[in-house]
């Protein structure tokens, strides 16, 4: 497995690997990503390549993070096959179906791995996320991130070998008994305040914790930043537990509705589940993003990664700012610098917590998925 890697400018093609490339991962900005004469340069340059990308809320390269830019990563697998797959989805109640059809359309016997990249808005995650896993194959892992828009929440874009589309979900997937693979996820936020039960929602739609407006028991709680929403909403997201003993998964707000006084969050928020507002730890965020590292690490076994793909949360970087930077080179000192680094910051992160953990959507964490072959 071999990688080249490098930040693409209007004119400017680096690659070396040509027709040798399996796969180019392409992390872009929505104004970058969207420009036609770029793609079809990369389309050029890997003629038999499976191209996959996304817009994103930032992008990841090495140890750096950049805003604005398109970061291409081409990878050159020596036993492993890649074959992607979208589907458009029209409305958020198509999301499970999505997922389904992705699954089924990839599933074959030496299916090892499944990498998922989605439209960032109009989606519920969640139920992409069961889709998804109620129609692999036993055995096969998945991992993967929804689109950004920066902090504008507006268009995203999901990219599979043609032009950039919106309202689509892509997915490719890893064939071959050489390949291995780590993931990991974790956050690192603080809750406050009293947990809440949901007691009105549907979907991912909020409208009532405690039988009171949900939206504005979260404005009183946000005081003068929910003059901001819902962008500001990405400062103090949701703790979720379906049950009071259970693990609680993190969901951010994408959307609200002053006229319904409803909230609408990246991801499924059943009624009868506690809630409880979060606010960020500067230290454990980047603690969460070493932690998910060291996970990855374990779960792909005594083999160095090639490739690490890094998908975190929009919300962490608004709150990092300037140190931003300082989780990624955590995950560095974890992984190694042989690797080849790359991502995105995402609106929702698709991952186990643990190996044999179950998949789902999580939100405000550093998600990570390590490739190697033996």
């Amino acid at each position: 497995m071999k990688t080249e890697q490098y930040i693409l400018t209007e004119g400017l093609l680096q690659g070396n690997f040509g027709a040798q490339a399996n796969l180019v991962l392409i992390f872009g900005a929505t104004n970058r990503i969207k420009e036609k004469g770029l793609i079809d340069m990369i389309r050029t340059a890997y003629p038999n390549a499976c191209i996959f990308g996304c817009s994103t809320a930032g992008e990841i390269i090495g140890s750096q993070v950049l805003d604005d830019s398109l970061v291409v990563t081409a990878v050159s697998f020596s036993a492993t096959k890649v074959v992607g797959y979208m589907v458009k989805v029209a409305t958020t109640e198509d999301s499970h179906k999505a997922g389904a059809e992705l699954a089924i359309s990839l599933a074959a016997d030496d299916l090892k791995h499944v990498f998922v990249l989605s439209e960032g808005l109009n989606i519920n995650g969640s139920e992409l996320v069961r889709g998804l896993a109620e129609n692999l194959p036993p055995g096969t892992t998945l991992t993967g991130g929804l689109s950004g828009d920066g902090d504008r929440f507006q268009e995203t874009y999901v990219l599979l070998n043609n032009k950039p589309k919106r309202n689509a979900v892509g997915a490719i997937g890893f064939y071959g008994n050489k390949l291995r693979i780590g993931y990991g996820s974790f956050g690192g936020w603080d809750t406050f305040g009293p947990e809440r039960l949901i007691t009105r929602s549907k979907g991912n739609i909020l409208y009532e914790l405690d039988g009171k407006s949900a939206l504005a028991l979260y404005k009183q709680y946000l005081g003068d930043h929910a003059k901001g929403l819902p962008a500001t909403g990405l400062l103090f997201p949701l703790s979720l537990k379906t049950k009071k003993s259970s693990r609680p998964v993190v969901r951010t707000l994408l959307s609200v509705n002053e006229e319904n006084q409803s909230m609408t969050f990246a991801g499924n928020m059943p009624e009868n589940a506690y809630a409880r507002l979060m606010k960020a730890n500067f230290e454990r965020l980047i603690d969460g993003a070493v932690d998910a590292a060291r996970t990855s690490a374990e779960t792909i076994g005594p083999f160095s990664p090639d490739l690490a793909i890094l998908i975190s949360c929009v919300g962490r970087k608004l709150i990092l700012k300037q140190r931003i930077e300082e989780e990624v080179e955590g995950v560095r000192d974890i992984l190694g610098k042989d690797a080849t680094y790359t991502g995105f910051y995402s609106y929702g992160e698709i991952s186990p917590f643990v190996k044999g953990g179950k998949c789902k959507l999580h939100n405000q964490t550093m998600t990570i998925t390590t490739l190697s072959e033996e």
